[in-house]
């Protein structure tokens, strides 16, 4: 618990004086009937807590000096517990997690209006949570009622997402320990699906091995809906049907990321169905392969991700040129956005709690540029739709490539670096199973 100690302690120090702050857990959501969905708690809550149960409010307060953790969770409940599992309750909140107080959560309306009064700031979820508004106005209409008798009430109110993404992006060592583990299995899970592969096997089949290597290494839960897109279906960016056959001669994406204790993985090869690449899948399979390589080789203390992308888009246009997808000058093909046609999102994205994780991109004066412990993604794509100006032979080819990678003073590190992707390694491995 001393990670998660810390991370309080930090949040803390970067709030005003006499201020409290409020985070909230997230709730179990109903599946249909009598059942509901698994359970996962809010990224924000957990980084701060480690606390797994829904229903929990953290309070942060920093008044006279002093400062305190306070954990509102769900008493224990003997009954309760024979049907849903056990609970910590208050004492293990305090001795186990490392609270300074714990109350149980049907009082919190109650305890609030207290640790309100005499702060002047308040941090919480602004605009993001219904859960919080009652309460809050609630209390916000008492302690206003109670300032003729000179009572000091919450006047300035912060976003504590802004806090806490600025945390999130910087990832301790402890993080990424877990992230390469995260990353290790969703490697395993795209290896076994290679292996595994036959024409005329249905999508969701496939996606169902791919869900067994990753419980089988240790991750109960994906980081997100798996994509298992072949053919043309791998030309829809966030497919998720998964429903199709797989056909003889298709190409076959998939984007899928195991979660574990908390951290993602995101992990996308595109593969033969029959373990064999046509040639016309060789050309822009190995054309996004190299965009992909030389956009890692970028990934260094001080570039900004979209530099990188401005030189993937560079060499995108000069490659479809080459090969007869884009046809006139590069510079006015880049100028008009020609290539969007066949390259519609960016380089990559921030990886963490969250597969999309918190972090901005820019800043007031331009790109942020990377730094030391941040996670990224890089993936290239080429997407040819049925409806693309172009030779029919290029038609109904969706292929990406992504790696999460790790910005170290020394260069990138890649975690996922355990699944094949040049053509050679693929044929090999499908080939001997």
């Amino acid at each position: 618990m001393k990670e998660f100690i810390l991370r309080r302690d930090t949040f803390l120090s970067k709030m005003q004086d006499n201020s409290i702050a409020i985070i909230l857990s997230a709730t179990e959501m109903q599946r249909n009937s009598d059942c509901d969905f698994p359970f996962r708690q809010n990224s924000g809550f957990i980084y701060l807590t480690g606390f797994n149960e829904p229903d929990a409010y953290l309070l942060l307060v920093k008044k006279q000096g002093m400062q305190q953790s306070i954990l509102f969770n769900r008493k224990k409940d003997a009954s309760a517990e024979i049907w849903h599992g056990s609970r910590v309750g208050q004492s293990l909140a305090v001795t186990e997690f490392g609270f300074d107080l714990a109350f149980e959560n049907i009082e919190f309306e109650k305890k609030l209006i207290s640790f309100m009064r005499g702060a002047t700031s308040l941090y919480f979820p602004i605009f993001q949570s219904h859960a919080l508004n009652k309460p809050l106005a609630n209390a916000m209409g008492i302690l206003r009622g109670e300032k003729r008798r000179g009572s000091v009430f919450p006047v300035a109110f912060f976003d504590c997402l802004e806090i806490l993404k600025d945390m999130r992006l910087i990832k301790s060592n402890s993080e990424i320990k877990l992230m390469l583990k995260a990353s290790e299995i969703s490697a395993a899970g795209h290896v076994r699906a290679m292996k595994k592969c036959r024409p005329g096997m249905w999508e969701y089949q496939l996606e169902g091995e791919i869900r067994y290597e990753f419980t089988s290494q240790g991750s109960r839960e994906v980081a997100y809906s798996s994509i298992v897109a072949g053919g043309k279906n791998a030309c829809c960016l966030h497919y998720t049907k998964n429903d199709a056959q797989l056909k003889d001669g298709d190409l076959v994406l998939i984007d899928a990321g195991a979660e574990f204790k908390g951290y993602a993985g995101d992990v996308t090869r595109t593969f033969p169905v029959n373990g064999v690449f046509s040639e016309e899948q060789k050309l822009l399979y190995q054309l996004v392969l190299e965009l992909q390589i030389n956009a890692i080789a970028k990934v260094k203390v001080g570039v900004a991700q979209l530099d990188i992308n401005k030189q993937v888009i560079k060499q995108l246009v000069d490659g479809l040129i080459v090969l007869g997808l884009l046809r006139g000058k590069a510079e006015e093909l880049i100028e008009d956005e020609a290539y969007k046609a066949f390259y519609m999102h960016g380089i990559g994205h921030y990886i963490g709690l969250d597969v999309h994780d918190v972090g901005d991109y820019r800043s007031f004066d331009g790109f942020l540029p990377l730094a030391e412990g941040m996670v990224v993604t890089i993936e290239p794509g080429i997407y040819v739709g049925l409806d693309a100006d172009v030779e029919d032979k290029w038609k109904g080819i969706g292929i990406r490539i992504e790696d999460d990678v790790l910005v170290t003073k020394d260069g990138p590190q890649v975690l996922s670096h355990g699944v094949p992707k040049t053509i050679k390694e693929i044929e090999v491995l499908m080939a001997n199973v």
